[in-house]
């Protein structure tokens, strides 16, 4: 059994709570609870390095995609300071148009590096 598995599952919670919040200055405040100050981000479709990148990138989902919330897929995963976890992503109340999966590297529990891969992405979004 993995002992990490309650940890996982919170840092993901903390991580999919950045992805929906809204508002910058709130977004901006759970990044610097989470992550370490020299994170990165990185996706096929964008990347960042530094807490305030990243919060940017978040804004941009956020108008890219007005409405639309994360959730967790499935449970958090975690062996040493590795973690993963799918999500999916969807307008409120309504079929979740696209899936991912992410994998972290942690340092002293905070979120150092995120890798994010597309599962399921319709054409055009």
């Amino acid at each position: 059994m993995n002992t990490a598995a309650p940890d996982a599952a919170r840092i993901a919670e903390h991580y999919i709570a950045v992805w929906n919040e809204t508002d910058a200055e709130r977004r901006l405040a759970l990044i610097e609870s989470h992550w370490t100050a020299d994170a990165r981000y990185v996706d096929p479709i964008m990347q960042g390095s530094g807490r305030a990148q990243i919060s940017a990138l978040v804004g941009d989902v956020h108008q890219r995609y007005p409405g639309f919330r994360f959730k967790l897929k499935g449970q958090a995963d975690a062996h040493g300071d590795h973690l993963r976890f799918s999500w999916t992503l969807g307008p409120s109340g309504a079929e979740d148009l696209i899936e991912g999966t992410d994998f972290v590297q942690l340092d002293a529990g905070k979120l150092r590096s995120v890798t994010g891969f597309l599962d399921k992405v319709p054409v055009g979004a």
